[in-house]
């Protein structure tokens, strides 16, 4: 038989149980009332702060805590700890600035130090506007960007190329970019190969292959991991994006204002 004390202990024990049940599921209750005020407050900041986008659905992200932005690759990314997500986005402001790109600019820019000039193919006229440009003999956006230059110069509208080889990605590219390297004509060289032209012989060089392999440890300093990258006055853009070179280019080209 159990003694009076410990049947009264028990009905204590008992009591605080249910007491703490009691308010953990009012605790519970409350955090799923303020979670819902703040996603409804967060909603209408969001309505009000981008106006011009239409948006269906909204409600919680899986990510929780701070974010902590990071580069690798090249690229700008995001992590957050606390609920260990990593994410590749794009982050915009209420302005819609593109602060990613900002971001990887800047580490573009603190980067761009490191790159030899001399172990770059230059090809363009001296004093046109210079781009740097890392590239991959086997890669058809950079045979379309090859084309787009060309036909720019025909307008009147030259650039002088600083070239990168990225040999990484494409198993014939390295041995592609050296047989441009090692020819005695390496503009002519290089149109022909980009043309689609397979190189017969392919020519190899102690000089060329040096040269490549330099060129790589520029791409992994540089953190390039896509072809065509291509650095316009600081300015990283991946791809061939057209519409923002050939804004470059106009800008370049149009004739400065006189000082007022």
């Amino acid at each position: 038989m159990t003694p009076p004390l410990s049947r009264h202990r028990y009905m204590i024990a008992a009591f605080a149980v249910i007491a703490a049940h009691s308010a953990s599921a009012a605790e519970s209750e409350q955090l799923k009332t303020d979670l819902a005020a703040t996603a409804r407050a967060a909603e209408a900041q969001l309505h009000q702060s981008f106006a011009n986008l239409q948006f269906e659905d909204f409600g919680p992200a899986p990510v929780t805590g701070p974010l902590f932005q990071a580069s690798a690759g090249g690229r700008i990314l995001y992590y957050a700890p606390q609920s260990d997500h990593l994410m590749f986005a794009t982050i915009y402001d209420r302005n819609g600035v593109n602060l990613t790109a900002l971001a990887q600019d800047a580490s573009a820019r603190r980067k761009l130090g490191s790159l030899d000039p001399t172990q770059a193919l230059t090809i363009g006229p001296p004093g046109a506007p210079t781009v740097i440009e890392f590239t991959d003999p086997d890669c058809p956006y950079c045979r379309a960007l090859d084309r787009f230059w060309a036909a720019k110069a025909a307008e009147g509208k030259p650039v002088r190329r600083q070239i990168y080889f990225v040999s990484g990605i494409h198993p014939q590219a390295a041995s592609k970019a050296e047989h441009i390297l090692c020819s005695k004509d390496q503009a002519a060289a290089f149109r022909a190969t980009y043309a689609g032209e397979a190189p017969k012989p392919v020519l190899a060089c102690k000089d060329g292959a040096a040269h490549v392999a330099k060129n790589a440890e520029a791409v992994k300093a540089m953190g390039i991991s896509g072809t065509p990258t291509v650095i316009l006055d600081g300015r990283v853009i991946s791809g061939f994006q057209q519409a923002e070179i050939e804004a470059w280019l106009d800008e370049k080209q149009a004739p400065k204002k006189p000082p007022s």
